[in-house]
């Protein structure tokens, strides 16, 4: 396209506004201060509008003009340029306005041409500058070929984030220079980082509604996934057969709640679904060659209450079939330290990324889980626990809010990096006024909030805590004898009682549990299958 057959487009851009604090300040800009002198204080001719002028935002008028004429020819270019852009990506608002016009038309089915365009733009000014309506038959008339139209896509979209990131770094140094503003470097930080963020993922997350033909088809493809896969899963394993065949893995978006008394079992499941989920990650390529996972995740585990290294001696200690407290105690054998060396050996390349920051608030949290998902990936998150977990400023109208806050928070960071978010969760005290102390939904604390937000509500329960605390003296013989076979009835074995699930039934899976070595597994084989066994 020759720019000889297009008129010249002129230039809205104005140089800023230099009033203010940084005109004020003298702050230089490309060697030039604002005051009207260099960096020793001389006069100089340059003024900051000129610095402005030399400095244009990026662009690609050309690539504009040569979509929108692609779209005049023939109207399929405009479906396979929406995929990629909206009317904001423009940088020309005339361009921008033309785009929409033909968005609307396209979506009433009707034809798009310089004829059908120019009622729209008989009174609008800035067209009148350069010809008039006009120049929609110049812009036809000058197209390229339609077939890359989606490169002119590209290109324009491109240019946007540029003028995007160029945006970013002017908020990112207004914001850090002015002293009126309340936000500490820190949340200043997590603005810019979520900013970026949502900059980069732009074209991903769009919103706005899609047709049930869209969705279904996406749901077919899901499930064709599953069938092809050996777990005939749709969801991230968590390591456990029986747990997997009620759930059908933990489902992309979704928050699901964790929650026990203490000494439960809450953070050692929790533990073992991370490291299951790690073990079996396996990648894999996208038609255009980016990565996906293909099975298993890569895990981040963010723990408020534990220290990273206690989480890994949990883990260590379940591979190597070693209890934790032996190896805290140094009481371990020459053969058992071998065995726990090589554990860690295999372990070292799990892609399971631990976060101990205590006391980390929600939008911390979340900027965290987003730069890993830019740099490693990211399929699972796991925050232990929710009530840990703290809000950007103190709520004067009750925990309950602030809990709220959080959870509506992870459900958010679900759908909006689409990877399952479990949650651990704490059980008011009320359970242990019940004669049966297996929980449920309104046990939680807060439950309003949590119960409401979350697409999955898990309990750990073990009888065996209970009725060990109701030894009684052996003199007793009698009670004595029925506490024992309790215990033995009980011995070593966990319920996960599933109340609340979104996408199939609630109910009870039966697990077993070692306490020596913190691990869960799958009741009808009392352990993990020999593969993967150290």
């Amino acid at each position: 396209m020759s720019n000889d057959d297009i008129p010249p487009y002129p230039s809205e851009l104005d140089p800023p506004d230099v009033s203010g604090p940084l005109a004020e300040d003298g702050l230089q800009t490309n060697g030039v201060a604002d005051n009207g002198q260099n960096g020793n204080g001389q006069s100089t001719d340059t003024s900051y509008s000129a610095a402005w002028e030399m400095r244009q935002m990026p662009s690609s008028i050309e690539a504009e003009q040569a979509l929108l004429g692609a779209i005049l020819i023939d109207n399929e270019a405009f479906w396979r340029a929406s995929e990629i852009l909206s009317q904001d990506h423009f940088y020309d608002p005339l361009h921008a306005r033309i785009f929409q016009t033909m968005s609307e038309m396209v979506r009433r089915n009707q034809l798009v041409t310089p004829v059908t365009m120019a009622p729209y733009f008989e009174h609008d000014e800035t067209l009148k500058q350069i010809g008039g309506t006009g120049y929609f038959a110049k812009l036809a008339s000058a197209a390229p070929t339609i077939m890359n139209a989606p490169e002119y896509a590209r290109t324009v979209f491109e240019q946007f984030q540029r003028r995007g990131l160029i945006h970013v770094g002017e908020d990112i140094v207004t914001t850090a220079i002015n002293p009126s503003i309340e936000a500490s470097p820190s949340e200043q930080i997590q603005d810019a980082e979520r900013t970026l963020y949502e900059l980069a993922e732009n074209a991903r997350y769009e919103g706005g509604f899609a047709t049930f033909a869209e969705a279904a088809e996406i749901s077919v493809g899901m499930a064709e996934e599953a069938f092809k896969s050996d777990g005939r899963l749709l969801g991230v394993t968590t390591g456990f057969m029986d747990v997997d065949r009620q759930l059908g893995g933990l489902h992309r978006s979704d928050l699901i709640i964790l929650a026990g008394r203490p000494s439960m079992g809450k953070t050692a499941l929790a533990t073992n679904i991370a490291f299951n989920a790690a073990r079996k990650y396996k990648e894999g390529k996208n038609p255009d060659g980016t990565r996906k996972t293909t099975e298993g995740a890569i895990v981040a585990f963010y723990s408020l209450e534990m220290a990273a290294e206690q989480l890994a001696t949990r883990i260590l200690a379940e591979q190597a079939q070693i209890p934790s407290i032996k190896m805290r105690r140094g009481e371990i054998s020459e053969d058992e330290f071998r065995q726990l060396a090589s554990a860690q050996r295999e372990l070292q390349n799990l892609p399971l990324f631990i976060d101990d920051t205590g006391g980390l608030s929600i939008s911390a949290l979340a900027a965290r889980a987003r730069r890993l998902q830019r740099q490693h990936g990211l399929d699972l998150v796991i925050v232990d626990y929710l009530q840990l977990v703290t809000t950007a400023t103190r709520r004067n109208d009750g925990r309950v809010q602030e809990v709220s806050e959080v959870t509506q928070g992870l459900k958010a960071l679900a759908k909006e990096l689409d990877v399952p978010v479990i949650a651990l969760s704490q059980l008011s005290r009320k359970v242990e006024d019940r004669d049966d102390k297996r929980p449920q939904l309104a046990d939680l604390r807060e439950s309003g909030s949590i119960e409401q937000d979350a697409d999955v509500v898990m309990f750990v329960y073990r009888e065996e805590y209970y009725v060990e605390r109701t030894k009684p003296s052996e003199a007793e013989i009698d009670k004595f004898v029925e506490w024992e076979a309790k215990m033995e009835r009980t011995h070593g074995l966990a319920e996960l009682v599933i109340g609340k699930q979104r996408h199939g039934p609630t109910g009870t899976v039966e697990m077993s549990f070692q306490a020596d070595i913190t691990r869960f597994g799958d009741k009808a084989r009392q352990d993990y299958p020999d593969e993967g066994r150290f």
